[in-house]
C-alpha cells in the first residue's frame, strides 16, 4: 500500500510563558489550519526532565544538575510543504538550545479501503 502523506502533526514542549509566542508565530505561517479553522492547536501540561552537561548553555537550570520542569506540549498540524519553515521558526524563537520537535506523518482516510 502506498501512502500519499499531505499533512503532519508537529509537537514540541515549551516553557509555559513561551507558548503563546510560539503558537502565534507558527500559526501565522501555516500551522494549525484545519478546513475553515485556523490556530488549531492542542496544549497539554507535562513534566520535562533534563541534565545540562558542562558544554551546555541552559536557558533554565544549572550545569550537571537534574532539572524537573513543568512544560506545555504544543501540538498542531500543517501541510507537508510547510514543515521546514515551521520547524525553522520554532528553532528560531524557542528558548531552549535544543528543543525536541516531533514530526509525525498523518494518513488521510483516503489511504484506507
Amino acid at each position: 500500500m502506498n501512502f500519499n502523506i499531505k499533512n503532519v502533526k508537529i509537537s514540541v514542549t515549551i516553557p509555559e510563558k513561551n507558548v503563546k509566542e510560539i503558537r502565534n508565530a507558527i500559526c501565522k505561517i501555516g500551522a494549525g489550519i484545519i478546513g475553515n479553522y485556523t490556530y488549531c492547536t492542542l496544549s497539554s501540561k507535562c513534566l520535562g526532565t533534563f541534565k545540562p552537561n558542562e558544554e551546555a548553555e541552559p536557558y533554565i537550570g544549572e550545569k550537571n544538575k537534574m532539572e524537573f520542569l513543568k512544560e506545555i506540549k504544543l501540538e498542531t498540524t500543517c501541510k507537508i510543504e510547510n514543515v521546514k519553515k515551521i520547524i525553522t521558526k520554532i528553532r528560531e524563537i524557542h528558548p531552549y538550545e535544543e528543543p525536541v520537535i516531533d514530526i509525525i506523518p498523518l494518513m488521510d482516510d483516503e489511504n484506507f479501503k
